[in-house]
């Protein structure tokens, strides 16, 4: 994603990155590139807040503030001080699955409370789907769901889903999703 074509559409060279071939508008970070398909292509709000209520829009941006400053990196970081550090170092790893785990539960207690999906409702809203990538990945990152039951079921019920199957055949075979 280093590549000179990449880093005209994201000078960060990290994914994700949208370039919208409606309008030509590009967007980068996880949070930036939701929360525009949300205002330009969720007009019947099926994938955003659960209500036009102050609390439901905050509910739907706190989880997803979370994913971005708490969740995400700490996944980053387990992946990165495992898979990719140069040097060992186990007290950095350690420190980072612990936080991970913390995350887990956060995440175990809120569908516990709020049902098959992160944010009450009759479906998946954008919180879900961005949630799905980071924990997903708990395998690759040497962390398991075991203490956290509802998480594992709420993983396999997100993977299940007709647009999650596609998306990940089109990375699979090198597609644009």
């Amino acid at each position: 994603v280093k590549g000179e074509q990449f880093l005209k559409i994201n000078q960060n060279g990290r994914v994700p990155a949208l370039e919208d071939p409606n309008n030509g508008v590009v967007s980068w970070e996880s949070g930036a590139v939701v929360n525009y398909v949300l205002r330009v292509y969720d007009k019947q709000n099926k994938l955003g807040p659960r209500g036009n209520d102050e609390q439901a829009i905050v509910d739907f941006e706190k989880w997803s503030f979370f994913l971005v400053s708490t969740l995400g990196p700490f996944m980053g970081q387990v992946n990165w001080f495992r898979h990719y550090h140069s040097k060992k170092n186990e007290d950095a790893l350690e420190r980072y699955e612990a936080q991970a785990y913390r995350c887990f539960e956060v995440l175990e207690g809120q569908l516990k409370h709020g049902g098959q999906w992160i944010l009450p409702g009759d479906g998946p809203s954008a919180v879900d789907f961005h949630f799905y990538p980071w924990v997903y990945q708990h395998g690759f990152a040497g962390l398991s769901l075991d203490k956290y039951p509802t998480v594992a079921k709420w993983v396999k019920n997100v993977n299940e889903l007709k647009e999650v199957k596609s998306a990940y055949e089109k990375v699979a075979k090198g597609q644009q999703t």
